[in-house]
């Protein structure tokens, strides 16, 4: 009886084997890194209304920064997420998305300011909102949980450090984009694991997506 015991565990640890090298060499399924936690957000958006982590819950979430009065290196993540927009819209999203631009101007950028800068973007309301938020609050946020620097400068406006933040719906910051202008290709491939991985991870799915994450099965 025991070497039959034997027998059936070694077959057990074979077939666990094989199936582990055959998933880290294959890599059927391709993840995002999980970061970490990203940080709580309280925001007010450009028609006043609340934008906080809580009614992002559920949403893909992808952060950008700056403020109204910014010129370079504001307009080349601009215009990445203006096609952002119009592919995800072109596409249809089975998984909702949210483009949330952050101004950390909070003397001059209010919900008025936001309007004008969402309508100059052509941003879907629905899609990409503008938002800004209490001052110590942001720099908890921003600063401290995304780890973007931002300032004063000695021309009445800010320096900063240009990205773009890239959080799950289940809040986990899942990509960080440091650069003026984001490889828009990088950035929708993003999006579309999160979706797909919002999708397939109920039921049995949600194991193979474990794997991938053990696995490092990174893009």
């Amino acid at each position: 009886m025991t070497r039959w015991l034997l027998r059936g565990l070694y077959a057990t640890l074979a077939v666990m084997v094989i199936g582990t090298l055959g998933f880290a060499i294959l890599q059927p399924i391709k993840v995002l890194p999980r970061i970490g936690l990203g940080p709580g957000i309280v925001l007010v958006d450009q028609d006043g209304g609340s934008l906080t982590s809580d009614t992002l819950r559920g949403k893909i979430v992808l952060y950008s920064f700056g403020y109204s009065r910014c010129e370079a290196p504001c307009r080349g993540a601009q215009t990445v997420l203006q096609e952002v927009q119009r592919q995800l819209k072109a596409e249809g999203m089975a998984v909702p998305v949210q483009l949330v631009t952050i101004s950390f101007d909070t003397v001059h950028d209010g919900p008025p300011v936001l309007r004008t800068m969402a309508a100059a973007a052509g941003a879907d309301p629905a899609l990409w909102a503008f938002a800004t938020g209490e001052a110590n609050r942001l720099k908890y946020a921003i600063g401290g949980g995304f780890e973007v620097y931002y300032g004063p400068n000695d021309a009445d406006g800010f320096d900063y450090d240009p990205a773009m933040m890239l959080v799950d719906g289940w809040g986990i910051l899942r990509a960080e984009y440091r650069t003026p202008t984001p490889k828009l290709e990088t950035v929708l491939r993003d999006v579309r694991l999160l979706m797909e991985e919002a999708e397939n991870s109920e039921g049995v799915a949600r194991y193979a997506y474990e794997a991938a994450h053990l696995f490092l099965c990174y893009p």
